[in-house]
């Protein structure tokens, strides 16, 4: 389902940057999707670490095929050696199966999360093993659907901004936030096509 404010933020981002305009042009059907589960979304964005968008789907097809249904009590019952040779790192594995075993537990309790602010719903998922603020702020984008989050950590944004507004030229944290002020109350909006301007296939968590 397209999220509510999509079309709003197209027009606003098309106003008020050339650059984005061109994208959006560039892809007029597409749009943000949700995959609906809370759990499986966290557990995409640890698999999904420090590696290629390609390499993640890769190994998130493998660990899938071991788990069958990417649940907390089914991945908490999982054999450690077998996520490994899933492709999943000693480090992932471990990640993962604290993530399941908190939401098995009922130690996360994800029907709050919709109430509460960008920043509050950063601040509970981080006390997560393995869960800094970029698995979050991708979980607010494709969880969540919160409209306004730039993800300055996020190393595919920092390319297209690179390449898009700098030549190609090394960019600061600061400088982005300095190029996204205009897209501002829709960062999140601008980050999902720009994200299109690497790759046309849309990354979904």
């Amino acid at each position: 389902m397209k999220p509510r404010y999509w079309d709003e933020a197209k027009g606003h981002l098309a106003k008020r940057d050339k650059v984005l305009r061109g994208i959006i042009r560039a892809h007029p059907d597409a749009n943000l999707r949700t995959r609906g589960d809370a759990f499986q979304t966290l557990a995409r964005s640890i698999v999904g670490q420090q590696i290629s968008v390609k390499a993640a789907q890769a190994v998130w097809e493998r660990f899938e095929a071991l788990a069958v249904h990417v649940t907390p009590a089914a991945v908490a019952g999982l054999d450690d050696g077998a996520m490994r040779g899933a492709g999943l790192s000693r480090m992932k594995v471990a990640y993962l199966k604290d993530l399941a075993g908190r939401f098995h537990e009922g130690t996360l309790r994800p029907r709050r999360w919709a109430r509460m602010e960008d920043e509050a719903v950063i601040a509970d998922l981080v006390q997560v093993k393995g869960i800094g603020r970029w698995s979050v702020e991708m979980f607010l984008i494709f969880h969540l659907m919160r409209p306004n989050v730039l993800p300055v950590g996020d190393l595919g944004l920092q390319r297209a901004m690179e390449r898009l507004y700098n030549a190609g030229e090394a960019l600061t944290r600061d400088d982005m936030r300095e190029i996204a002020k205009p897209w501002q109350p829709w960062s999140s909006v601008a980050t999902w096509y720009l994200w299109r301007s690497l790759d046309p296939v849309p990354v979904e968590y």
